[in-house]
């Protein structure tokens, strides 16, 4: 492929699915989860995990409970047995009725808010005493990473709070081994969250088409004198909590070492960078407030040819080589042959996997021998810095599925099968991008990229 196939022309929008409902996870997705995780746990004989929670680093913990412990701390610690205990605090005790797993429920006001009562209070070791870690061998910590670096020691690096390790390390019995055991849920090549069953991509695909239809409404929101706020109110929907801050930034970035939208009124030239997310999927976008080439800055002029349309191709590139069974390391080499680090300065992963947070792990990295399966949700996310040039974004979520997986989502869910179709035919049909057959778009812009705001009819699209 050749930049110059690639034309900024009159392309019309993508559609946009309103109405959408949530699809909730099935008891039986619910059961299938817990036995991938007891059987991970017995591939490498732990007897008993313990999950932490939090706002901000719950996946773990709900990809088995179903909830979050939202303001407050939790713990959940699953048996290799397949007993579990939730450890709770104060404003969280109802949830145990509600959990998808049977409990048993252990109050413990440690993990509430300060000065709230301390009733019931126990130390933490007496729990873990009671519910009968302390006779355990080996078991595994899971917070939300695995600290994947090259010391060999990594497996005693933990990311929960200190007074929970403490007590797990009074507690447990001499001989007995304490193990990030992160990677039983998340590393690509064996984590239980890293596939997805059909239901498990009907309710991902909620928060994919969300953000993706808030995303298109705030690049139609865009004129010069809007403000960030109203962009801002543009990426929100239906009182969804966002996976990441929400980005609606014009002009300088991080003033006051603020990351939040303002009343800073949008002006003409003016790079601007917006962004959303919820479970599921994000969408991300960046460009000029401008209508033409001929307004960029003077310093920029070549902007297209310099940053946007390679960035593009790398984009597509992606969208026609990923395939299940393809080695991570294989799809980062394509990205590193017509996007080089060298001259573009992409630093992270180029793509990774989605869940209920936003970036959980990645199979593709340098030399990555895990394999990319039917089942995970990936973002494509690569991110280009050209010194001296505003940056572009496009990243958007689609998942991959072999012939069995599609033909399940068609039967069972047979409207998201129509949004994935509608979405499959706009890439192939309208931008002219010969889609790998593994892929099923979970939002509505994926590869629609408009580098200027203002030429709202305008977008990228390959001549062929």
């Amino acid at each position: 492929m050749k930049k110059s196939e690639i034309q900024l022309v009159q392309v019309a929008k993508p559609m946009t699915f309103t109405d959408v409902a949530p699809t909730f996870l099935t008891d039986d997705t619910m059961r299938e989860r817990k036995q991938k995780v007891l059987e991970n746990m017995k591939s490498e004989e732990y007897d008993a995990l313990v999950v932490y929670a939090d706002k901000e680093h719950g996946g773990n913990f709900e990809y088995l409970t179903g909830f979050i412990p939202r303001f407050e701390e939790g713990l959940l610690v699953l048996d290799i047995s397949g007993e579990c205990t939730l450890i709770l605090g104060n404003e969280n005790l109802k949830m145990a009725k509600v959990a998808r797993i049977e409990n048993q429920l252990i109050h413990s006001p440690l993990f509430s808010l300060p000065n709230q009562p301390m009733d019931n209070e126990a130390r933490l070791e007496r729990i873990f005493e009671k519910i009968g870690l302390s006779d355990k061998d080996k078991i595994g910590v899971v917070g939300w990473k695995m600290f994947t670096t090259a010391e060999s020691d990594n497996e005693s690096y933990f990311d929960l709070p200190y007074f929970i390790i403490q007590a797990l390390l009074t507690s447990k019995k001499e001989q007995a081994v304490l193990k990030n055991a992160a990677h039983l849920f998340i590393r690509s090549d064996k984590g239980a969250r890293t596939t997805n069953n059909a239901n498990e991509i009907a309710h991902y695909e909620y928060g994919a088409n969300l953000s993706s239809s808030c995303m298109l409404k705030a690049m139609d929101a865009v004129e010069v004198g809007v403000t960030e706020a109203v962009l801002g109110n543009e990426l929100t929907a239906e009182g969804q909590t966002n996976t990441v801050v929400t980005i609606a930034a014009t002009g300088q970035r991080f003033e006051y070492g603020n990351v939040y939208p303002t009343h800073k009124q949008v002006k003409l030239g003016d790079p601007l960078s917006l962004t959303t997310a919820y479970k599921g999927g994000l969408s991300s976008r960046t460009g000029f407030v401008i209508e033409n080439e001929n307004q960029l800055p003077e310093n920029q002029q070549d902007y297209l040819e310099r940053v946007a349309k390679p960035y593009y191709q790398a984009i597509t590139k992606w969208l026609e080589t990923i395939k299940i069974g393809m080695a991570g390391k294989e799809l980062y080499q394509t990205i590193e042959t017509v996007f080089p680090q060298a001259d573009y300065h992409w630093h992270l992963n180029p793509g990774h996997l989605v869940s209920d947070e936003e970036w959980m792990s990645s199979p593709i990295y340098a030399g990555s021998e895990e394999t990319l399966k039917s089942g995970m949700i990936l973002q494509i996310d690569i991110i280009p810095s050209v010194a001296g040039y505003t940056g572009v974004s496009a990243e958007e979520c689609v998942a991959l599925a072999d012939v069995t997986l599609q033909k399940q989502l068609k039967e069972d869910y047979p409207e998201l099968w129509q949004r994935i179709s509608s979405r499959k035919r706009y890439l192939k049909d309208v931008l002219n991008i010969d889609l790998s057959e593994d892929i099923i778009p979970l939002s509505n812009t994926v590869a629609y990229l408009r580098p200027f705001y203002l030429a709202k009819n305008q977008a990228f699209r390959w001549i062929k």
